[in-house]
């Protein structure tokens, strides 16, 4: 494959790796240690990531526990838990934290599955917009004499493949979390 198709392409893989990625910290009803992947807890005046101080962990499908390396850093834990945006209100007996995810609704699953489609709609503009780069940096280059009408004909027809086979990747990803947070 050309350089600058492959240039392209990673950059549609990598958009594909985003929503993926996304779509891990939305809860569909069981609880994923993933959701706190983006937390940010103040240990020692420096923001660290959860998992670099407490043990997570899921004992069963609707809890989390997070266990604090130091027992002082459950206040902090708690606060950060507290101010972002997962909706949950831990708890704790003094030396672990709690999470218990509450059943969802029906109407929840329905906003989480319109949330699911509008961020996939947003990777397929993001593929979309490769493709136009990718585009124009072609036409360019048959303007200025670098590549034949027929190599930049064939680029186009393959850049237009990559990209349908990453829409429809993102479809199908889009499929399945949506199934998963309508599945009861």
């Amino acid at each position: 494959m050309d350089a600058k198709l492959e240039q392209f392409s990673s950059k549609m893989e990598k958009t594909v790796e985003t929503l993926k990625e996304e779509y891990s910290t939305i809860r569909a009803g069981r609880a994923n240690p993933h959701l706190l992947d983006k937390l940010k807890v103040d240990y020692y005046g420096q923001p660290s990531a959860l998992q670099s101080v407490a043990n997570v962990s899921v004992p069963e499908a609707r809890v989390i526990l997070i266990q604090p390396w130091e027992s002082k850093l459950i206040k902090e834990i708690e606060k950060a838990i507290i101010n972002s945006d997962l909706g949950l209100n831990p708890s704790n007996d003094g030396k672990i934290i709690r999470l218990t995810f509450p059943e969802l609704t029906e109407e929840r699953r329905k906003d989480l599955v319109k949330d699911v489609k509008k961020r996939a709609e947003g990777a397929k503009v993001a593929v979309r917009n490769i493709r136009r780069d990718a585009n124009e940096v072609f036409k360019k280059q048959n303007k200025a004499s670098e590549i034949s009408e027929d190599e930049f004909k064939h680029l186009e027809d393959t850049v237009q493949k990559i990209t349908d086979h990453f829409i429809a990747e993102i479809e199908r990803i889009m499929e399945d979390k949506s199934k998963e947070i309508l599945t009861v």
